[in-house]
């Protein structure tokens, strides 16, 4: 087993698939050929968490999942097939939803600021006391508090009593309390700590303090020390305060693990130099999945967008404005905090500011003192659009280039948030003219990646990041993979699309039409789908995008008619029809590109994962529709046909995708050797703009692009690739070649991809 791995699969550990469960994997995984399991969190988290990112007791493996018991009996059986372990941790944020599951904050609450563990937790207690923003939108919610076995109860919420406090009525007893329950409202405009995000019920923790990281990190560490743990994935950095110091800490700690954070670049940027292996892969599936998107569409789908909408925004105009929303209504309790930095200023008019500049500023967060230029792209952008806070912008921004200030240290913490907020959340969900671009790591605004920059940007890899985790799923992407690959078709027909769509919004309209083609767009690209699954994505949708309706305030009456158009596509014979047909038309180019994509991913520079289920054909889309269960017997059957000799049809059972999964991560395990280079290999001929290949020092892959155009110009024709060595075998199809050059034509025969590998060293990969 490799100390670094050679590929990842991502299983999402549950209280309803827990730590036995996962084992029982071990042997299916070797098969398929990942060298290590690649888990969700597994120390103890809120009771009936399905995700496990909200810890409460870092002392702990989850209980629901079997408790340490279990997690010893998956580490044996990992390593009696001889797979490694890659854990999942969240430094940034612990669980607070249920106060008596964490026994840190029932310790705060009850104490206050004498709390031992006051320091854990990022608190403002200049502010007076803790709010709790649990109670219901009516003025008489205290009259429903009760005093029961010496703690305080709010219908299912506990909480607990300070020591001689405990006498008189509820509400006596809840005004002597270090906290106070206040109306749900009020948290996003007046919470005292910060969260992960908007989310009240996750508390950020202070991990830049020793002894917190010390105390939060221990059991993990002691997995590291006694070799059960290969390698670590670190939650959401960009919520910490110093995510360069917490990385150097957690590196010193874990010196031979392999590290890789969860750090969301934009599009340009580059990880910072930070001791690690590198992202957890959402830059490499922009890259991968642009490449089978026609940039040529783009005028027409801008186009389409204008008409179907009746207006056109740009998406800096969108995001600047669902930034500004994020940063002064969702995220407006940290605003105020930061405003309350800079005292000698004007309160409403440092607000303003810091707002702006959030609103404006062009990645994530900046790492201070790196990042300058950023701040210098925000501060010119605020100016542009807020000239007369020009004054105030230059103050704040003074206080933001002083490294010592306290301002600098928090405000990236917040931009990161509103970024998060703003546009993963919120303009996501709005901008719908070409949804598949709308993915976490993505830019809707960059339409399509040529081949050229996706060799660029692979060969950068090979050279600075090789180790970096290379996905196309995870459980936080916007629509899966296959989604994305069969929405890509649309840009190789977008006046098919515009004809289809346009008929289609006009015989059953919505109030926000731009909510409607995102829909539309969504049922063609996971159709079949069943409707309750499309009824909750288009609620989430709905809500998300914040237009007509919203988490806080629903409007029962859109949503009704929103659901009315959900089930039109189900009821009405002719819509139902059309939808169909329209579906089983781009199905097959939409599989072209599918196994195109997971090709380039699996086989490129880096660790490449794989996303529980997306080794046959997935159609998931948001969380908490991509966690559904996934049937390991039907993949343990299909695999074991394929090695008995099946060559599957790219078809509906998506064997074909098993087929490109298991035969690429099998070579990359056997023949590292293969994979220790990155070079451009040129098609020649008429269709050489369709075909993207690679030599990685001794394996080949070749993909077919943009299929559609390729078959409108006469398919393949005398386009030619150079062979890596004088003898290959495509380990897809079993066929070998040889000579210098190949035709497309006959390689791409059976399958629209290729992997060639010298034929003496496919044996131990087949």
């Amino acid at each position: 087993m490799p100390d670094t791995p050679r590929s990842t699969y991502r299983v999402q550990v549950r209280p309803g698939f827990d730590l036995d469960a996962t084992a029982e994997l071990a042997g299916y995984l070797a098969a398929l050929g990942v060298t290590h399991l690649y888990t969700a969190p597994l120390l103890t988290a809120t009771p009936g968490s399905t995700h496990g990112y909200d810890v409460v007791d870092h002392r702990a493996v989850n209980p629901q999942l079997g408790g340490e018991a279990a997690r010893a009996r998956l580490v044996r059986a990992l390593r009696a097939a001889g797979l490694g372990l890659v854990v999942d941790i969240v430094p940034n944020h612990a669980g607070v939803a249920r106060p008596e599951a964490n026994p840190a904050w029932w310790d705060v609450l009850r104490r206050g600021r004498e709390s031992a563990y006051a320091r854990w937790f990022d608190i403002d207690w200049d502010r007076g006391r803790l709010l709790l923003p649990v109670l219901a939108d009516t003025a008489d919610a205290l009259d429903d508090l009760k005093l029961v076995d010496g703690e305080l109860r709010y219908h299912e919420h506990r909480f607990p009593v300070a020591d001689g406090t405990g006498d008189g009525t509820p509400r006596q007893v809840h005004d002597r309390q270090h906290y106070e329950l206040v109306n749900w409202r009020r948290g996003d405009a007046e919470l005292t700590y910060r969260r992960f995000f908007a989310v009240s019920d996750l508390a950020g923790l202070r991990v830049e303090d020793p002894e917190v990281f010390e105390a939060t990190h221990a059991e993990i560490l002691r997995w590291v020390a006694a070799g059960d743990v290969d390698g670590i994935r670190v939650d959401h950095p960009d919520g910490l305060r110093d995510p360069a110091g917490y990385l150097a800490r957690l590196r010193a700690a874990a010196p031979a693990s392999w590290l890789v954070v969860e750090k969301i670049l934009e599009y340009g940027e580059d990880l910072p130099d930070w001791p690690v292996d590198g992202t957890t892969g959402y830059d490499a599936l922009a890259a991968v999945s642009g490449l089978f998107v026609d940039p040529d569409a783009e005028p027409e789908f801008t186009t389409l967008d204008g008409r179907l909408t009746g207006r056109h925004t740009s998406w800096a105009d969108l995001t600047h404005a669902t930034k500004l929303e994020a940063a002064t209504r969702l995220l407006a309790a940290e605003l105020t905090r930061l405003a309350a930095l800079v005292p000698e200023l004007p309160g409403e008019q440092v607000r303003a500011a810091l707002a702006e500049l959030a609103a404006c500023f062009p990645v994530y967060r900046g790492y201070p003192p790196a990042g300058a230029r950023h701040l210098a792209a925000a501060r010119s952008e605020a100016g542009r659009r807020r000239p007369d806070l020009i004054g105030v912008l230059d103050a704040v921004t003074a206080r933001l280039r002083d490294p010592g200030h306290e301002l600098a240290a928090r405000f990236p913490q917040f931009t990161g948030a509103v970024m998060a907020k703003g546009v993963e959340d919120t303009a996501y969900y709005r901008w719908s003219r070409f949804v598949a671009l709308n993915e976490v790591g993505g830019s809707p605004a960059h339409f399509g990646v040529p081949a050229a920059e996706l060799h660029r940007f692979a060969a950068t890899r090979q050279v600075r990041w090789p180790a970096s985790m290379t996905a196309l799923s995870t459980h936080d992407t916007k629509r899966g993979e296959d989604v994305r690959a069969r929405l890509a078709v649309l840009s190789e027909m977008p006046g098919r699309w515009a004809e289809r769509v346009a008929d289609w919004m006009s015989r059953a309209p919505l109030a926000d039409p731009a909510l409607a083609h995102l829909l539309w767009q969504t049922a063609v690209g996971a159709w079949p789908i069943e409707r309750e699954r499309l009824h909750g994505y288009a609620e989430k949708a709905a809500r998300e995008a914040s237009v007509t309706t919203s988490w806080a305030d629903p409007d029962p009456s859109f949503e009704h008619e929103m659901h009315a158009l959900v089930d039109r596509m189900y009821d009405d014979p002719e819509l139902h029809a059309q939808i169909t047909a329209f579906a089983a038309e781009i199905t097959p180019p939409g599989w072209s590109n599918a196994l195109g994509q997971k090709l380039v991913q699996l086989a490129m520079p880096g660790v490449p994962d794989v996303y529980q289920g997306t080794e046959l054909w997935e159609n998931s889309l948001v969380d908490p529709d991509n966690r559904r269960p996934v049937d390991f017997a039907v993949r343990r059957d299909m695999l074991a046909r394929l090695d008995a000799g099946w060559r599957p049809a790219v078809a509906d059972d998506g064997a074909a995708k098993l087929l490109v999964v298991s035969r690429t991560l099998r070579l990359r395990r056997d023949r590292p050797d293969l994979f220790g280079g990155y070079r451009p290999v040129p098609a020649r001929g008429p269709a050489a703009a369709h075909a993207v290949a690679f030599d990685r020092g001794g394996a080949m892959a070749v993909a077919t692009r943009l299929p559609l155009r390729l078959a409108r110009s006469g398919g393949w024709r005398d386009t030619t690739v150079s062979l890596p060595v004088h003898q290959c075998t495509d380990l897809f199809t079993g066929r070998v070649y040889s000579g210098s050059e190949l035709l497309l034509d006959d390689l791409l025969s059976t399958y629209p991809v290729a992997l060639l590998a010298p034929t003496d060293s496919v044996e131990a990969a087949a």
